[in-house]
């Protein structure tokens, strides 16, 4: 199996969290949007922004959990490629996350 460094571990865990939380807030943000003001025109372009961002972050976690998976049955230990796609991984999903992040704070503070 491969073992990977507990700092590396504790950062994908953390980031899974991060993306389950804002998946959480998305879909929070767009049933209070629809809810509220229902589907208008005015709404209707950020209800799909939020099921776009919301997708992507699905996305990101299964990524990230199915690569994870992969490495720690891998055996004797994980290919150098599997690890740097890993690792290649983490950083797309911090990114986009951030740019999700930012998207859905934007969202919210048109509709406050």
């Amino acid at each position: 199996m491969a073992k990977l460094p507990d700092p590396v571990l504790t950062n994908i865990f953390t980031l899974q969290r991060r993306i389950i939380e804002s998946i959480e807030a998305t879909t929070a943000l767009a049933f209070r949007l629809f809810t509220q003001w229902g589907e208008t025109t005015e709404t209707l372009t950020e209800l799909e922004e939020l099921q776009n961002i919301q997708e992507r972050l699905r996305s990101q976690y299964s990524r990230l959990n199915t690569l994870l998976l992969k490495v720690s049955e891998s055996q004797p230990t994980a290919s150098e490629d599997m690890l740097n796609l890993l690792y290649r991984t983490i950083e797309v999903a911090e990114l986009s996350l951030d740019a999700s992040i930012a998207s859905l704070q934007e969202i919210q503070r048109n509709w406050n």
